[in-house]
């Protein structure tokens, strides 16, 4: 039964949202779910160079899985391949050209670039949560549909991001760490309401002007010390700085409450130490770009960051 009067709730918005004609999820492995589900995939090819978020589901759906090697230049290695290929655009480096010239049987995760369009007839996801802030939601576009009724809620899951806002990351850090292990057991699920609210209030050209801002002011300051030939991604995810002893320099960044993660732990179970995807997973040093800062505070990174090489 409808309420009238009470108190009143979180404004509802009505901005632009972007990739409203996607299929919203409630997260980026459940994206992948609902594509396995829908094309009935029995054989995956993966990258070594991988969280292993998405190895659950894998399991839980039989899919018989290989791992496949990427060059430094984010590219698979990989020739042909049975069954499907799924593509992870690390740090937007992966051309929507060279996606396409891959043929149709290849799912794209976009998670690192939400403002690189899909292709028209390739299965793309996107993950809400790795450029906004917001504690749920992914965006699945397929041509292949299932249905899909139930809807997550994620009013209380909101208190990391509130907490944030208004005092310290390191104070809530584990309240985030345990929302993003939460999903590993959530089945498919309609993107909640509130974050898809909340996705109507954003300015995405601002957004993404600071992103790619941010990245590009980066590249110019740190591109003689980068083992990466970048290009500038629209909207870029993070600035994957690739240095000798990035462990090492990681550590000493933290001291300053400049704060780099190590993206894919698990790639150190999976690769031995002369393999190329242990190196990156080791020694890249991704730079936060996103829309809270300015080049004052990519100055202030670099600044600390030279200190520390």
């Amino acid at each position: 039964m409808k309420e009238i009067g009470g108190y009143i709730e979180l404004d509802s918005y009505s901005g632009h949202m972007l990739y409203e004609d996607g299929i919203k999820l409630n997260c980026g492995r459940n994206a992948l779910a609902y594509i396995i589900k829908a094309r009935n995939i029995k054989k995956l090819w993966i990258p070594k160079f991988m969280c292993d978020s998405c190895d659950k589901v894998l399991y839980d759906f039989r899919v018989d899985f290989q791992y496949y090697s990427i060059g430094a230049d984010f590219k698979p290695q990989i020739k042909e391949w049975d069954g499907w290929l799924y593509v992870v655009n690390f740090y937007g480096q992966l051309s929507n050209k060279y996606l396409s010239s891959l043929g149709k049987q290849i799912i794209v995760d976009n998670a690192h670039a939400y403002f690189q369009e899909p292709i028209k007839g390739i299965d793309t996801l996107y993950t809400c949560r790795k450029f906004f802030g917001v504690s749920d939601g992914a965006i699945l576009y397929t041509d292949k549909e299932i249905k899909v009724t139930e809807k997550d809620e994620s009013f209380n899951r909101m208190h990391f991001l509130l907490g944030r806002y208004e005092r310290n990351a390191s104070e809530f850090y584990q309240e985030y760490v345990d929302n993003n292990k939460l999903f590993k057991n959530e089945p498919i699920k309609q993107m909640s309401k509130l974050t898809e609210n909340l996705l109507h209030a954003l300015d995405y050209e601002n957004i993404k002007r600071k992103r790619t801002e941010n990245f590009e002011y980066l590249n110019k300051r740190l591109k003689n010390v980068n083992k990466l030939n970048l290009i500038i991604p629209s909207g870029a995810f993070m600035y994957p700085l690739y240095i000798e002893n990035g462990s090492i320099i990681r550590k000493k960044l933290q001291k300053k409450n400049i704060f780099i993660p190590t993206l894919w732990p698990a790639v150190f179970d999976k690769c031995n130490r002369n393999e190329l995807e242990y190196n990156l997973a080791n020694d890249i040093l991704p730079i936060a770009v996103d829309q809270r800062y300015g080049f004052e505070d990519m100055n202030y990174v670099v600044d600390n960051l030279y200190d520390c090489i």
